[in-house]
Order: structure tokens, then C-alpha cells, then sequence
């Protein structure tokens, strides 16, 4: 195999002769007479064996690390230890293959130089870097046109978390007017992206179901990918090394969880800590790992005081980030109107990890503009109902 210098791996032979004429000048420099304050040197014709290396060598064990790193450090650092490896480090073979921890950059620590590395994972194919940086540019930078271009190279690659935040996008409407919702084309992109085993889009297609929202309502059919949404969250704490200290079971009695009269209906008083929907079925896991993207809208806007633009607002839902693009895009709790949501998955997420214990039934509230907006329901349990703002 033909080395970056034009050199070729010796044969067999040629390496023993080589060892053995090394052996033969060590001999003979071990028995020259030692000369006072003299420093003894090395053969000037010793070759580098790093240099003999083959660049696809070099690659394969930089694409190896580049898809194993745990922060975008890891791999920097090695960019930096010579001039080699900060070339063949950007070839578009290890890029491709970075995991979403090599681009996992800090909102505090978003510069250009950030920017330009995100940009050639995503210019060499990198679906993840797609789904970064596409996020990034439609809700931080406001480039909607770019952003959801890229969203849509990795949705097209069946990236599944790109394939929700386009269903969520046509949802709302989001980057355009309220006019611009296509529900069916956000239930088609749920559907693809539930087949992909994105928990997330699997609930929001049975809300969709259960609610007639953009498709037939089929409360059947609803309440099974509910079910199926579950298993699956469960499936995914039981993989994880630490799920015997982290999942618990606590049955559900029938005088354990006490209920107060409000309204027109019951609420419940009692919130599971820190659990998601598995408290359904007397399960108590940690609320899972928000993505990459997600963390860093939420730093993002966080350190800008929220989204940029009068009246605008973020997801209620603490593990989603994602702000509105038009006044009144989100939808609120329609009980208290005092959260709001961007789907019906992160709404259902925050009632069992928050909202449920802060949720008090309110006659009437009152919108940004001072218009009244009578309450149309009151929330369940479970926390289905929401209104339009």
C-alpha cells in the first residue's frame, strides 16, 4: 500500500535485514569508547515511523475517535498535537462519523470557529450535525430557510429526531403564519419518525389519533401507541447500566394520590418526583436525556433572556427549548394559561414531570394583547386539554 510520501510497507525480508543491521550499529555504538561530555546521537538516516504510516491508516483510527468522543475537547486536542493530524482530522471520512458529542459546543461557548466545524460535519454528510446546526439556525439565528433545509437532508436520511422537529414545525406554522399549519403533513412525519422508534413522535401520533388532530379520530388506536409509548421509555431506562438504582416500583392504591374539587372537575394533588409517564403504571424513572440540540437552545436563550421579539415564548416543557417564530404559536394549558406548549408529546412530558402539582383551575385569565380568553375546559389527570392562544 502506497504511503502519503509515495512509500511502500517493506517485505518481509527487507524488515529483518533492517533489524539486523539495526542490532548491528547499536552493537557497535554500545562498544565505542565513551567520550566525556560528549551526548551520543542517533543515526541521521533513521527514518519517522509515524511518517511511514498510511494516511488510511491514520484515518480509520481518527474516524475511531472522532465517533467515540465524549465533548468536542477530545477531539480538538488531537487537531492540535501536529500538522497531520489537523489535516487528515478534518477529511470529510471523520467527520462523517462524529458522534453529537464532538459538535456538542456550549451555548456560552458558541463562536465562528463553532460554527465553521458544524458546518463541515454537516457538509460532509454528518445526520446529526444536519439536525444540530439546522436546529440552531431556524429557532437561535432565525435562518428558516436553512435550518429546515438541513433538518430536512437528515429527515431524508431517516434521522428520527429531525423527522419531529419537522412534524412539530408543521404543527405550528412555524416560520410563517398561522395559515401555514399542514396537520396532515405532521402526522405523516410522526408516523415515519414513530417507525424509527422516536418515543416522542409515538406519543405526539396518539394524541393525534385520540384527538382527531389532522387525521381520523381513533381513541382505540390512540390509547394503544400511548401504551406502546410507554414500553418503550421503560425499555429504554431498563438498557442503561444504572437502571436497578434508578427505576423503583410503587403500586397504585386506591387512597394514595388524593384529589381536589375545582371547577367543573377534579385535580389531582399529588406529582410524582421527577418521573415521567411510566407514573401511569407505578414505575419511577428519570425524565430522559434531553438531545444535544434541545440543550442548547435552552442555554441559548437562557443567556438572551428568552427568544428575540415582543410577546414571543418558550416551550413550558424544560427538556424541549424551542421558542415561537410568531406571536400566539404555541398553544396553553387550558386551565391555568399559564404554560404553554409546542406539542402535545412536551405538554404531556411537563404535566407528569411539573406542571401537574402547579395547575390550578382559573375561571378566566387573561392573554398578552388584554383580551379575555374564557376557559374552555378543565385539565384532567392526565392533562389532554389545551387552547389555542
Amino acid at each position: 500500500m502506497r504511503t502519503r510520501k509515495g512509500l511502500c510497507y517493506p517485505m518481509v525480508g527487507a524488515i529483518g535485514a533492517g533489524c539486523s543491521g539495526l542490532k548491528r550499529k547499536r552493537a557497535a555504538a554500545d562498544s565505542a569508547p565513551a567520550i566525556a561530555g560528549s551526548r551520543r546521537r542517533l543515526p541521521v538516516d533513521n527514518p519517522d515511523m509515524f511518517d511511514s504510516l498510511p494516511d488510511d491508516l491514520v484515518l480509520t483510527i481518527l474516524s475511531k475517535l472522532c465517533a467515540t468522543a465524549s465533548c468536542p475537547s477530545d477531539f480538538t486536542s488531537v487537531l492540535l498535537t501536529c500538522k497531520r493530524f489537523n489535516g487528515l482530522g478534518l477529511h470529510s471520512l471523520v467527520l462523517q462519523r462524529a458522534s453529537s458529542k464532538t459538535f456538542a459546543v456550549r451555548a456560552q461557548n458558541w463562536s465562528d470557529s463553532a460554527h465553521r466545524f458544524l458546518k463541515l460535519c454537516a457538509d460532509a454528510g454528518n445526520i446529526e450535525a444536519c439536525y444540530t446546526l439546522g436546529m440552531i439556525r431556524f429557532y437561535c439565528q432565525q435562518n428558516r430557510g436553512s435550518g429546515a433545509s438541513l433538518m430536512a437532508k437528515a429527515a431524508m436520511n431517516s434521522h428520527a429526531p429531525s423527522l419531529y422537529s419537522l412534524a412539530v414545525i408543521q404543527f405550528n406554522g412555524s416560520g410563517g403564519s398561522k395559515n401555514d399549519k399542514d396537520l396532515r403533513a405532521g402526522v405523516a412525519l410522526c408516523a415515519r419518525a414513530a417507525f424509527l422508534g422516536h418515543i416522542d413522535a409515538l406519543r405526539e401520533l396518539g394524541h393525534c389519533l385520540q384527538d382527531g388532530y389532522g387525521v381520523r379520530q381513533n381513541v382505540a388506536e390512540g390509547r394503544r401507541f400511548l401504551v406502546q409509548a410507554n414500553a418503550r421509555e421503560l425499555a429504554a431506562v431498563l438498557s442503561t447500566s444504572t437502571a436497578a438504582s434508578l427505576l423503583s416500583w410503587t403500586p397504585h392504591s386506591g387512597n394514595n394520590s388524593g384529589t381536589t374539587q375545582s371547577g367543573a372537575g377534579a385535580r389531582s394533588t399529588s406529582a410524582p418526583a421527577g418521573c415521567p409517564l411510566l407514573s401511569d403504571f407505578g414505575c419511577n424513572v428519570p425524565a430522559p436525556e434531553a438531545h444535544a440540540a434541545n440543550k442548547f437552545l435552552s442555554e441559548w436563550f437562557a443567556a438572551q433572556g428568552g427568544p428575540q421579539g415582543s410577546g414571543l415564548r418558550l416551550c413550558s416543557h424544560a427538556g424541549c427549548g424551542r421558542s415561537e417564530t410568531r406571536k400566539h404559536e404555541f398553544r396553553r394549558c387550558s386551565v391555568c394559561g399559564t404554560v404553554n406548549y409546542c406539542s402535545r408529546a412536551c405538554q404531556a412530558l411537563d404535566w407528569k414531570l411539573r406542571h401537574k402539582a402547579d395547575c390550578a383551575p382559573l375561571e378566566r385569565w387573561v392573554d398578552e394583547d388584554g383580551d379575555g380568553v374564557e376557559n374552555d375546559g378543565v385539565g384532567e389527570a392526565n392533562g389532554d386539554v389545551m387552547a389555542e392562544s
